[in-house]
């Protein structure tokens, strides 16, 4: 029986990727037009943001929890969160939650495993690239990281939260964020990770000096695996 998936929204050209990918991609196994049953949920972006802001992970673990009981009551298997960022409090959460979750991060790694990766590069909000969560999900598989320096995080962040979480795709970040990869590949990274879900929106691998781990479509097509085993 196909697994029905639970997204634990957080902002939503993340959460809209995520979820559309799995409707498309999950024909490739299903048949056309079939994909597994999926319930969403996310509580307005200015919550999770007012917690961000203040290092309150311990409340940003309860809106994910709040997430996770509405999709389990709603007759979800497992859950998914399509942003890196408000995993920093997936530690806090996952002793707590209903159902099992798939960890974004550990889905980049595992995949990064597999492609032969040594070195990755992490881009995404300045809290993501300085926190634990991929350091702590990459050590599993014997992979090194490197984050970009202090005033390059400072505007990738800006590019996040000003433009692609409201929808705004200028040509003029896209070219710094490739820019920043570069310099990635200059310091030994074989490969990019896209660790904030709307990077993937504006940064074209077809363009870019290193190989993406595109975490939103990695958990997407995780969650797909997941449902349909």
């Amino acid at each position: 029986m196909v697994k029905h998936i639970g997204i634990v929204g957080c902002s939503a050209e993340g959460a809209a990727l995520c979820y559309k990918t799995i409707c498309i991609e999950a024909q490739e196994k299903m048949g056309q037009y079939e994909h597994p049953e999926i319930t969403m949920h996310t509580p307005p972006f200015s919550e999770y943001m007012r917690y961000i802001y203040g290092g309150n992970w311990e409340k940003v673990a309860d809106l994910m929890l709040t997430s996770a009981q509405i999709v389990a009551n709603a007759g979800a298997d497992f859950a998914i969160c399509p942003d890196n960022t408000i995993h920093e409090a997936y530690e806090i959460m996952i002793p707590k939650s209903p159902i099992p979750w798939l960890h974004i991060a550990e889905v980049v790694g595992e995949r990064g495993q597999q492609e032969g990766f040594t070195h990755l590069g992490i881009l995404g909000t300045k809290y993501l690239m300085t926190s634990s969560v991929y350091p702590n999900a990459l050590k599993k598989f014997d992979i090194n990281w490197s984050i970009p320096k202090e005033d390059d995080r400072e505007k990738i962040d800006k590019i996040i939260f000003k433009e692609l979480v409201n929808g705004k795709f200028l040509e003029a970040s896209r070219l710094f964020l490739n820019r920043i990869i570069e310099k990635f590949k200059t310091s030994g990274c074989d490969a990019t990770v896209l660790g904030c879900t709307e990077i993937p929106l504006i940064v074209d691998p077809n363009d870019c000096p290193l190989p993406v781990l595109d975490s939103t479509r990695l958990l997407a097509r995780a969650a797909i695996t997941k449902a349909t085993k």
